[in-house]
């Protein structure tokens, strides 16, 4: 294959403009949460977060939160490409503040489930889940 000057000046230029796009960055487990949070710390307690030690497959893994007095509860899987995996919100007539759910793990990693309580604080619980198949294409 020969190439001319003409073509490797353009296979340079096309490159190099490919190179300068903007890609979306991954985004981190903490600043997904210091999004939700609007960047204040979480405390501890008040929130239980029920996920299984060991998933034999990430593709549909069991989790289940409950918060009482909580107005919303978020659940992050801070080791896969999108951290953010739900928000359940609760209005002044939901029976009780829990929920559960099956998330899609791509491996080991933590679950954090965080509580906005209704007095503008926010609570934490996280759990270690061990992935031995990843359900993100892993």
């Amino acid at each position: 294959m020969n190439l001319s000057r003409r073509d490797a000046l353009g296979l340079a230029l096309g490159g190099a403009a490919a190179f300068a796009l903007p890609f979306p960055a991954l985004a981190d487990g903490a600043e997904a949460i210091a999004a939700f949070t609007g960047g204040a710390t979480p405390g501890e307690g008040g929130v239980t977060l029920t996920a299984p030690e060991i998933a034999e497959n990430g593709n549909t893994v069991p989790v289940s939160v409950d918060a009482p007095g909580a107005t919303a509860i978020a659940v992050f899987a801070t080791g896969n490409p999108t951290p953010e995996v739900v928000v359940f919100n609760f209005g002044p007539a939901a029976g009780s503040q829990m929920a559960s759910t099956r998330i899609r793990l791509s491996k080991t990693q933590d679950v954090v489930a965080i509580a906005k309580m209704a007095d503008g604080s926010f609570v934490q619980a996280a759990s270690t889940v061990k992935v031995t198949i990843g359900g993100c294409g892993g």
